[in-house]
């Protein structure tokens, strides 16, 4: 077996052929939890003859296998949002306000109506297509790139809803690409029946193409990706998944349960309970607020690591009731004050040492798959059906 056939040419492990070489490297777990795989790369590199005996001690510590490998988990896992990808968010954020409006545009009445200044109804109409298709096409592209997971489902959502509709489409010269844009056939848009147009986007028709390509972009255009009305701002899944992630490992850490100083500065054996509350109510909240946001994602890596989440804490409920956590029926929690501060601290630690550390290390990864291009829509084909490899092999991995 070509181990090290994992390692693009430069030696990454996310080089040329990126996901595919994690998830090669991930198909052989084994080696990982046997240690057989720190051992492969002692070997290799003590029989790297490219080195000297007068490297420096940074050197020797960046060629540890141990560091490798702590290094490489600790780069997936906490991805640096790149250039290009910035680039995206900014172009999807504008794309989707310029699509919102030709989008008006094509459900206005007005638009299919000839003007008393010469411009047929028919030239207003192939120009608003022309627009519509510019800005469907600059949202997808942008979106296929961008990280901003809670308006790349929406945007899913409408290539699904375009594919639904794509006889209709075809019938007035608008074709669907392989990639998932539009190409306009102005001529043959000319000749087509206007009113199948104006039918085909009616605003009074909440099930027609337009009323969901619009409710699609409205929402998509949100700051929380949500119709709500309330005044409250919701955090994206992915703020509440690092947030989790935080709240769960300081619940775990020793530093949250140092015991209190007196005014001569001895340690009395009294915690700073108000402390640890602030925190356990910090943790019910993100841990609630990612579900929320994030069960609705169709990226399996999401939902896979939600689960095991969702199964860890379901395993617990006995021990959680105890200090006052409460679960629902829909897997929500809720913390009883009162009761947690009556709780003895020192058990409360000892049960977030394991519970806290596993939720933090999943959410960690409900983030990574949040905040990546493995939940762009890059990851859907040109009708949106999802296109992603499992991932279940690289979460037990890491």
């Amino acid at each position: 077996m070509s181990f090290f056939g994992n390692f693009g040419s430069s030696g990454s492990l996310f080089g040329a052929s990126g996901s595919n070489n994690l998830f090669s490297l991930a198909s052989e777990m084994s080696m990982i939890k046997s240690g057989s795989y720190k051992k492969l790369l002692k070997a290799h590199y003590s029989g790297d003859s490219s080195k000297t005996s007068g490297s420096t001690s940074s050197s020797k510590r960046n060629d540890n296998p141990d560091y490798i490998l702590d290094k490489l988990i600790r780069d997936k896992m906490n991805p640096k949002v790149s250039e290009e990808a910035q680039q995206a968010n900014s172009n999807l954020t504008t794309g989707l306000s310029y699509l919102k409006s030709s989008v008006s545009t094509l459900q206005n009445a007005n638009t299919y109506k000839d003007t008393e200044n010469g411009s047929s109804a028919t030239d207003k109409v192939v120009s608003a297509m022309k627009s519509y298709v510019n800005d469907y096409n600059t949202t997808v592209t942008a979106a296929k790139k961008s990280t901003l997971s809670n308006k790349t489902g929406y945007v899913a959502n409408m290539m699904s809803t375009t594919a639904a509709y794509a006889d209709q489409l075809s019938e007035l010269g608008i074709s669907i690409q392989r990639n998932g844009t539009l190409q306009l056939d102005e001529k043959k848009l000319k000749s087509a029946d206007l009113s199948k147009v104006q039918d085909l986007f009616s605003a009074d028709n909440v099930m027609s193409y337009g009323s969901k390509i619009s409710s699609r972009v409205r929402f998509a255009g949100s700051v929380s990706g949500s119709a709500s009305s309330s005044t409250e701002t919701k955090k994206p899944a992915d703020a509440s998944a690092s947030d989790l992630k935080t709240d769960s490992k300081a619940l775990a850490s020793d530093e949250l349960y140092a015991k209190v100083k007196d005014a001569n500065g001895n340690e009395t054996d009294a915690y700073d309970v108000e402390k640890i509350l602030s925190t356990a109510k910090s943790f019910v909240s993100n841990y609630n607020g990612m579900f929320d946001a994030a069960e609705s994602s169709s990226n399996s890596g999401v939902s896979a690591n939600l689960s095991y989440i969702k199964q860890k804490t379901a395993d617990n409920v006995a021990k959680l009731e105890q200090f006052g956590f409460s679960v629902d029926k829909n897997g929500r929690m809720k913390l009883d004050a009162d009761k947690f501060k009556d709780s003895d601290m020192s058990k409360v630690q000892s049960f977030f040492k394991d519970y806290g550390s596993f939720v933090a290390n999943y959410a960690s990864r409900v983030n990574y798959y949040l905040t990546t291009n493995a939940g762009a829509s890059n990851s859907y084909t040109s009708n949106a059906a999802y296109n992603v490899q499992a991932a279940s092999n690289y979460n037990e991995a890491v």
